[in-house]
């Protein structure tokens, strides 16, 4: 048995999108593409599988990671697999009675996973070369065990067509937020960098200053450490200054 990921694009998901709780759909394999282990998948691999899954009863299994040693990690199931000219077109359910797979439907939703990858064993396949691909070994009738969700994928050209619900809108929510939070505090932010400026400030005159003495140093005898001029404390009475106000909360 083999496993072939790949990678996918979220677009949008769930009853917004005319599909069930939980559900999203996705190019879990895509035609005529090397992946990065050499690979090309042709049309009508899946085709065989495909129809025996469908005349056997039971659904293509969903997994996270490939785990099926762990039943916990059975998160779902396939509710329906096509080929068309582009790839394999899935239509997944996610268990949301299942920890882990309402915890990888908000994963899908919030964009922090968007793979797929599938285990198989190769029916018929063999070495191939084309002027646009090179060499490369093609596959050509493929045995289906199961669709995963995964962290990565070997091919880059798939893409998951549904599961977002509101994305889009939190993204909105998240940026008037940035927005309220940078109103409210504009006076305190204002005054943060005010002084920041004068830290700065007093920061360039004291370097000024520094190379002002050096070179008089060169020209001057040196004198006894106890005639040498006080440090300028500017600088760091300004900065205590704004690390106490941090604390007492005037600048947040």
């Amino acid at each position: 048995m083999k496993i072939k990921n790949a990678s996918v694009k979220i677009k949008a998901a769930g009853p917004t999108d005319g599909l069930e709780d939980g559900q999203f759909t996705a190019y879990a394999a895509v035609f005529g593409n090397k992946d990065s282990y050499g690979d090309v998948i042709i049309p009508g691999a899946f085709k065989a599988t495909l129809a025996e899954w469908a005349t056997s009863g039971y659904p293509i299994p969903l997994l996270f990671g490939h785990n099926m040693s762990d039943p916990d990690y059975n998160i779902g199931h396939v509710v329906s697999a096509i080929e068309d000219d582009h790839g394999v077109l899935i239509t997944a359910q996610l268990d949301l009675e299942s920890p882990k797979g309402a915890q990888t439907y908000r994963l899908i939703k919030g964009r922090r996973i968007n793979q797929m990858s599938f285990a198989y064993d190769v029916i018929e396949g063999g070495p191939a070369k084309s002027d646009m691909l090179g060499d490369y070994y093609e596959l050509r009738v493929l045995n289906v065990f199961e669709f995963s969700v995964v962290p990565l994928g070997a091919n880059q050209e798939t893409e998951i067509l549904a599961v977002k619900a509101a994305v889009d809108a939190l993204a909105a929510d998240g940026q008037k937020a940035g927005r309220v939070l940078a109103a409210k505090h504009i006076n305190s932010l204002r005054s943060a960098q005010e002084a920041i400026g004068a830290v700065i400030a007093a920061a360039e005159a004291d370097q000024e200053k520094a190379s002002a003495s050096s070179a008089a140093k060169d020209e001057e005898p040196a004198r006894a450490k106890s005639e040498e001029p006080s440090p300028d404390t500017s600088v760091d009475d300004l900065a205590a200054t704004i690390r106490i106000k941090i604390l007492q909360g005037d600048m947040l």
